[in-house]
């Protein structure tokens, strides 16, 4: 029997979740892209977190990291190199409330942050 897939701790849910070519004619399918691959591709390419402090981070192991980054690599790759679509949705993920135990990563604490800082701009 199969272990029951674990809950991967996401920061925040991508703004735009869906990328495609701009021509209807060039679109030839879709690729899935769950929440989770996309939080991974986030905190390792963009944020530049070793795949240890990914792991962290999600609350999974880091093999589960590598296993989920390795798919997401391959699924965006696929997408650009094939002028598919891509969509970003499912996946077994739950938000964090941007307090508890989230770390240097999570987007609602710098959002939360930036929103802090114009306020006292403006006074």
């Amino acid at each position: 029997m199969a272990r029951p897939l674990k809950e991967r701790n996401v920061c925040a849910l991508p703004r735009i979740n869906r990328f495609g070519p701009l021509s209807p004619e060039e679109r030839e399918g879709r690729v899935i892209m769950t929440v989770d691959e996309y939080e991974t591709l986030r905190l390792i390419d963009l944020e530049g977190f070793n795949q240890k402090e990914c792991a962290t981070q999600m609350k999974v192991a880091r093999t589960t990291v590598q296993g989920i980054y390795t798919c997401a690599r391959q699924k965006a790759a696929e997408a650009l190199v094939h002028g598919k679509v891509l969509l970003i949705e499912g996946g077994e993920y739950g938000l964090c409330d941007g307090l508890a135990g989230c770390g240097r990563g999570c987007m609602r604490r710098r959002r939360g942050a930036h929103r802090h800082r114009e306020e006292n701009q403006e006074k």
